[in-house]
């Protein structure tokens, strides 16, 4: 099934008047269950094209589709929605509310979807068992480590069970062995919950688990192949 579509995507910037390209016509299907790198260097594009895949960001040109439906005919609210509801994501900087404790960034998301507390404690401890992160509950991101912050940052991303998450460089802030730990925590979930990955990224060892390789260069995409 497919999960998003992009297409004829354009993204163009101003800089001090100056018009920069960041997307040069894209066209790309993403379906459920893969776990796909869009690789590429610094300026690639590659930010850009997940931030528009993700709906934080919109097109200069272009259709995004989620599940079928063209994300531009929705309104502001629709597209936070789908946002909330179908959309997991995990940022470079972790991205998690410095007051609350894990259990808490972790149930953020739920909460805000109007879940019973009941049922957010249990669903939130059973992905922190999952991600072996149970130890981490009562504690503040001030409190971890890197690596640990991380681990809750994708619990966070997971927990409403999304039809995507988008990863961007996820592993950037990590040494090689914790980034080594995240990715098959992540490889781990795509195969037995079957959930879709995409990553940005330029670090050759979550190139190296891809299923899936897109490489961008100059805002268009250069190679795209099955691995």
């Amino acid at each position: 099934m497919e999960v998003i579509r992009l297409e004829g995507i354009h993204k163009t910037y101003s800089d001090s008047g100056v018009p920069v390209h960041a997307l040069r016509g894209i066209d790309l299907s993403i379906a459920q269950g893969e776990f796909t790198v869009i690789a590429g260097p610094s300026g690639s594009g590659k930010t850009t094209l997940l931030n528009i895949a993700g709906a934080l960001d919109t097109p200069t040109e272009g259709n995004v589709f989620f599940t079928g439906e063209d994300i531009g005919e929705k309104s502001r609210n629709e597209v936070a929605s789908i946002r909330l509801e179908k959309l997991g994501f995990v940022f470079q900087a972790y991205n998690l509310i410095p007051v609350l404790t894990a259990m808490e960034n972790i149930e953020f998301t739920m909460m805000l979807l109007g879940i019973d507390e009941k049922s957010r404690h249990e669903r939130a401890r059973q992905i922190m068992r999952e991600l072996d992160i149970a130890q981490l509950a009562d504690k503040r991101p001030n409190e971890m480590s890197g690596g640990q912050q991380q681990r809750v940052a994708v619990a966070r991303a997971i927990v409403n069970n999304p039809s995507i998450i988008l990863a961007d460089e996820p592993t950037a802030n990590l040494d090689s062995e914790t980034g080594a730990t995240l990715l098959d925590l992540m490889q781990q979930m795509n195969r037995e919950h079957k959930l879709t990955f995409v990553f940005s990224s330029h670090d050759q060892h979550v190139i190296d688990r891809a299923q899936r390789l897109i490489l961008l260069r100059d805002g268009v995409i250069e190679q795209d192949e099955s691995l």
